[in-house]
């Protein structure tokens, strides 16, 4: 009866000595692997995941998007000013790249005051992906004209059709700042480019 007792609390103290060592071990495992699992990688350092770019970036294209908004609404705000050659201010009228340097200068973009270097500012981008506060660049009144003679602002959204822009127009039927349009018009025949300032 005693060698029963002593073999089962034999039995007792190593299966609890085995117990005890197994969850130390695992306790040592857990702090030396937790810390390591908070810290990022070094390609994680190097190069942010496209998720994170984008956010990082969300702010700037918000700051963009605001302030081409900000554009076309001043320009627009500009409707019935009258037409004036080589005009640059409400008061007295436009013409019409006196109207886009009023208009991008009142937010400290500088434009010149020339339609013929008009359409070197920026970038050129496709007539399909124009968008709010693009600069749209028309070839003269003339038939036989293939040189920049006229310009506005885009004021439609990317890839909406018409594209609607914002101008100053010397037609005589309805002179002054107005919006029109380019598709079923004569500015459809003398269109030229979209230039990307912002």
């Amino acid at each position: 009866m005693v060698v029963l007792i002593n073999g089962t609390n034999n039995y007792n103290f190593y299966s609890m000595r085995f117990v005890w060592l197994v969850f130390v071990g695992l306790l040592a495992a857990m702090a030396l692997v937790l810390p390591r699992m908070n810290q990022p990688t070094s390609s994680s350092k190097e190069a942010p995941n496209s998720a994170q770019a984008s956010l990082a970036e969300l702010p700037e294209a918000a700051g963009a998007a605001a302030r081409a908004d900000s554009i076309v609404a001043f320009g627009l705000a500009q409707r019935g000013t009258p037409y004036a050659y080589a005009g640059t201010s409400p008061l007295t009228g436009f013409d019409c790249s006196g109207f886009i340097l009023y208009t991008f200068g009142h937010f400290g973009v500088a434009m010149p005051h020339s339609t013929a270097l008009l359409i070197t500012v920026g970038r050129p981008v496709a007539r399909s992906e124009a968008q709010p506060s693009d600069i749209i660049v028309f070839m003269g009144t003339d038939t036989t004209s293939t040189i920049p003679g006229h310009a506005g602002i885009v004021i439609s959204g990317w890839g909406e059709i018409p594209l609607r822009f914002v101008h100053a127009s010397s037609a005589r039927r309805e002179s002054g700042v107005k919006v029109s349009q380019v598709e079923g018009s004569g500015y459809e025949r003398r269109f030229l480019q979209v230039r990307r300032v912002l």
